[in-house]
C-alpha cells in the first residue's frame, strides 16, 4: 500500500513542478533548467553524503551514477525541451507505453513477472493514455505559433526512454543493497550534475541573478517538489513494487494534469474526461 501512496505522491509532485518549470523555460534553456535544478536539490539533500560507504558500495554507486546521466541528465534534458514545445499534459500523455516498455524490460532484466490482471490494467492504462494524447485539445494560437509538434513528441520519447531505463537501474540497486532511497536519490543527483557540467555556460549564474525573486522562488519551489520529493518517493517506489506495475502508477500524471490544462490555454472535452476515468478505473483493476 506504501508503494502505491508513494507513487501517486511522486506523479503529483512532479506533474506541478512540470508546470513550474515550463514558466522558466522563457529564461533558461532546457539544459541549464535541469543543472540548476539539480544543484538545488544536491544542496538541499547534501548531508545524506556523510552516511555513505564508497569504498564498500563503489558498483552501487557506479551504478546509480550510471542511472542519474541516463535518467536525469539527458532525460530531464529531452524532457524540459519536449515541455516548452508541447506543454504539460501533451509532454506528460507521451508517457502512454511507457507503462509496457517498463513492465517488458522488468521481466527481461529483473526476471519480475506480473499477473494477468496487472497485465490488463497496464495495457488499459496505456491505451487510455494513448488516447489522451491524440486528443485534438483547443490550444492557444499564440502558444500553437511557436511549437514545433514533431520535435516535442520525439525529444518526449526520447526522455521516457531514458526514464524507464534509468528507473530499471535503480531498482536493480535498491532490492539487491542496503543503500535507501534517500542515498541513491543524491548518488543520481551527483551523477546528473557531472553528467551536464559540459553543457554549463558562463551566462547561468547572470541569468539566476537577473530573473526576479518571484521566479527564483518558484524555480526553488518546482525543484524542492520534482526533483527532491519526486525522486525520493520515485526510489521508495522502486524499491517496494515491481518496476512495470510502479511506472504504471507513476505515469498517472497526466490525470493530474488536466488541473493545469485550462491555464495553458488547453480545453478539456467530454473525451478527455472519459478516458481519465478509464485510467483511474485500470489502475483499480491492478489492486481489486
Amino acid at each position: 500500500m506504501l508503494g502505491i501512496v508513494f507513487a501517486l505522491g511522486a506523479a503529483s509532485s512532479w506533474t506541478y513542478a512540470c508546470y513550474l518549470w515550463r514558466k522558466q523555460t522563457q529564461y533558461f534553456s532546457a539544459s541549464q533548467i535541469n543543472i540548476t535544478k539539480n544543484i538545488i536539490a544536491f544542496i538541499i539533500f547534501s548531508p545524506i553524503i556523510l552516511t555513505f560507504d564508497f569504498q564498500s558500495s563503489f558498483k552501487e554507486i557506479f551504478i546509480l551514477f550510471l542511472s542519474g546521466i541516463i535518467g536525469i541528465s539527458i532525460g530531464d534534458t529531452f524532457y524540459l525541451i519536449a515541455l516548452k514545445e508541447l506543454g504539460t499534459r501533451l509532454t506528460l500523455t507521451v508517457e502512454a507505453l511507457s507503462p509496457i516498455f517498463a513492465t517488458i524490460l522488468g521481466s527481461i532484466v529483473l526476471g519480475e513477472m506480473l499477473e494477468i490482471k496487472i497485465w490488463l490494467g497496464i495495457f488499459i492504462v496505456s491505451i487510455s493514455l494513448l488516447g489522451l494524447a491524440l486528443q485534438k485539445t483547443k490550444i492557444n494560437q499564440q502558444i500553437k505559433s511557436k511549437i514545433d509538434i514533431k520535435k516535442g513528441y520525439v525529444f518526449a520519447f526520447l526522455s521516457v526512454s531514458c526514464a524507464v531505463i534509468a528507473a530499471t537501474l535503480s531498482r536493480v540497486v535498491l532490492i539487491n543493497s542496503d543503500l535507501n532511497p534517500f542515498q541513491t536519490t543524491e548518488i543520481r543527483l551527483l551523477g546528473s550534475i557531472i553528467g551536464l557540467l559540459p553543457l554549463v555556460r558562463n551566462d547561468l549564474v547572470y541569468k539566476v541573478r537577473k530573473i526576479s525573486l518571484k521566479n527564483n522562488l518558484s524555480l526553488f519551489h518546482a525543484t524542492f517538489l520534482g526533483t527532491n520529493l519526486g525522486i525520493l518517493l520515485q526510489q521508495y517506489v522502486f524499491k517496494l513494487l515491481p518496476i512495470g506495475l510502479g511506472w504504471t502508477l507513476l505515469s498517472t500524471s497526466p490525470v493530474m494534469a488536466l488541473f493545469f490544462a485550462r491555464s495553458e490555454g488547453d480545453e478539456i472535452n467530454w473525451k478527455t474526461l472519459l478516458l481519465t476515468a478509464t485510467t483511474i478505473l485500470a489502475v483499480g483493476i491492478v489492486f481489486i
